[in-house]
């Protein structure tokens, strides 16, 4: 039974509600947090709260919780008919929010950010229900610059955040992945991927899409890599396609488009080239697993923001979109990979500055402010 339902007639001693939506950038550490909470406090109550038609109403259910939805409230930037109807959006998805805060008798509103964020922020402030911010990104959102005037606690994934009070707790992530024995599947990962056991492994993969600037650079290098005795892992992404290179002998080359178990790569793999989202950052420092970074060339900076602290602590490499071709992972990535005791550095600079832990750090502010 899901924690978010009363049983056998015993009403939960509190209720926790979780809002966030839109991305998987929200919504997966929103997941993170409560399967966290219930792991502290087994029996707690948990309602997500988000937008009719976001990408929430399907993982949501799945994971198993209870979703209640209210009026999306995007934020318009610039001058707009958007801006004139904001008001009354707002009112009536902070009437929504507050229903339902007032029907789960809610103890504290974490929030992540997205169009449900800020109704339920507004919900929780008339209720004097405590709030709790979480932000992820370098840059906050609106919603959540609005929800830290009247946080109890403000926590971000990463030390760049501009939310002034916060603390860096890390970017909540899955307990399959924080918790992840990479040396234990290691044997496991190489046969579902049809590596070989002995080989130095890069794991290349540019999120659900892919990459096209970091699949085209991986090609080029794939048969210096190949003869400099490394074998390859890549993800490229659905709507993509690729020539993978076939080898008769020696370490594979070995393309996904969509590889859906990340344990299993995370475990396969010795190296990561990837980008620099603070999902992908916050996972594969948990895990341990050195990286060259790959920032995405648009935007204000954020993705290589998110992984500057990573490189401080010596686990991992920042390579700039323009930068990265087939000649600079041939010449860079070999003398990495080929150098055990390297490898292991960068492994331990990566944990170190990484946050495996998130979830549950955040997991214990909410249970310390809710009522």
């Amino acid at each position: 039974m899901d924690a978010g339902r009363r049983g056998g007639g015993q009403v939960l001693s509190r209720h926790i509600v979780l809002t966030g939506g839109g991305t998987a950038g929200h919504i997966e550490p929103m997941l993170a947090t409560a399967a966290a909470l219930q792991r502290l406090e087994p029996g707690i109550g948990i309602t997500c709260v988000g937008s009719a038609g976001g990408l929430e109403t399907t993982l949501v259910p799945e994971r198993g919780y209870d979703l209640e939805v209210v009026a999306a409230v995007p934020l318009p930037r610039k001058p707009s008919l958007d801006l004139v109807a904001l008001p009354m959006r707002l009112r009536r998805a902070r009437s929504q929010a507050k229903a339902i805060l007032k029907r789960v008798d809610a103890a504290a509103v974490v929030g992540f950010g997205g169009y449900a964020a800020l109704p339920s922020y507004l919900a929780a402030r008339s209720l004097k229900v405590p709030i709790v911010v979480h932000e992820a990104n370098a840059t906050p959102g609106i919603a959540n610059k609005v929800g830290a005037r009247w946080a109890a606690v403000i926590a971000q994934a990463t030390p760049a955040s501009a939310l002034p009070g916060g603390e860096v707790t890390g970017m909540p992530i899955r307990a399959s992945i924080a918790a992840l024995d990479r040396a234990a599947l290691r044997s496991e990962a190489r046969a579902h991927f049809g590596l070989r056991e002995s080989d130095p492994t890069l794991l290349v993969y540019g999120g659900s899409q892919g990459a096209q600037r970091i699949n085209e650079a991986i090609l080029a290098a794939a048969d210096r890599l190949h003869n400099a005795g490394i074998a390859v892992l890549h993800g490229f992404g659905r709507k993509n396609q690729v020539d993978a290179p076939a080898y008769s002998s020696g370490p594979r080359y070995v393309a996904w488009p969509y590889i859906d178990r990340m344990d299993l790569a995370y475990a396969a793999a010795d190296f990561v080239l990837c980008r620099s989202g603070m999902g992908t950052v916050a996972e594969v420092s948990a895990v341990g697993l050195p990286a060259m970074y790959v920032p995405l060339p648009h935007g204000n900076g954020e993705q290589r923001r998110n992984a500057e602290p990573i490189v401080a602590a010596g686990g991992g490499l920042i390579v700039d979109n323009a930068a990265l071709t087939g000649d600079l992972i041939a010449d860079e990535l070999p003398p990495i990979l080929t150098d055990p005791t390297r490898l292991a550095a960068m492994a331990a600079g990566a944990r170190a500055g990484g946050h495996a832990e998130a979830a549950d750090v955040l997991a214990r502010r909410v249970l310390e402010v809710a009522r």
